[in-house]
């Protein structure tokens, strides 16, 4: 039994090892790092819109912050997920609320980017990859780019047209936690699949 265990740790720390390791060379190419800041930023952008953080402006610009901002910063709004906004920034035709929902949604943004960064440098070099020639890179793809939306259940929902109740969607801040166990995992099943040497 706990030659298995042994076993089994050995195959998971190789698997994070190299994971790392693709991590790295995905910031070395200058079109696979493209690839993770384009989808970060787009995956950020449609997390705080779908939040309700930002939102078009008024007009006019300026910065007001919520007396005792730091106190109120870690302060739950609706959930366990939800936070606070301490600060809002009107820039002309955009209004941004800063809360502590930005750190989460910058952190969720940063792992489905790198997930679709390491995804595109496996479809980018397969035969590097250890892929060959079928269509084991797109597939890789499929739960970075499913347990990223689960993050953003709410514009799904908005985008289908379809009204929901309050507690469907206070059921979606409880994906979050979820939605990142499957980045982190996904992560690990494309990026073991990498090899850097190789590239």
């Amino acid at each position: 039994m706990s030659t298995r265990n042994d076993a089994s740790r050995g195959r998971l720390g190789a698997a994070v090892s190299r994971t790392l390791a693709a991590s790295t060379e995905v910031f070395r190419r200058r079109d696979a790092t493209l690839v993770v800041a384009g989808t970060a930023v787009g995956y950020l952008l449609i997390y705080l819109y779908a939040l309700g953080h930002l939102a078009p402006g008024l007009g006019g610009f300026g910065v007001t912050v919520v007396r005792g901002a730091l106190g109120k910063f870690l302060q739950p709004k609706l959930g366990p997920l939800s936070f606070t906004p301490v600060a809002r920034v009107s820039a002309g035709p955009v209004t941004y609320l800063f809360s502590f929902n930005t750190a989460l949604g910058l952190g969720i943004a940063g792992l489905v980017g790198l997930n679709l960064g390491l995804t595109y440098l496996a479809w980018r070099q397969p035969a590097a990859c250890g892929i060959g020639s079928s269509s084991s890179g797109f597939l890789a793809s499929l739960p970075a780019v499913l347990s990223g939306t689960a993050c953003c259940g709410p514009v799904v929902l908005v985008v289908l047209g379809i009204q929901a109740s309050g507690i469907v969607v206070t059921a979606f801040q409880f994906l979050l936690p979820i939605a990142v166990v499957l980045l982190l995992g996904s992560l690990v099943l494309v990026g073991r699949q990498v090899d850097p040497a190789r590239l």
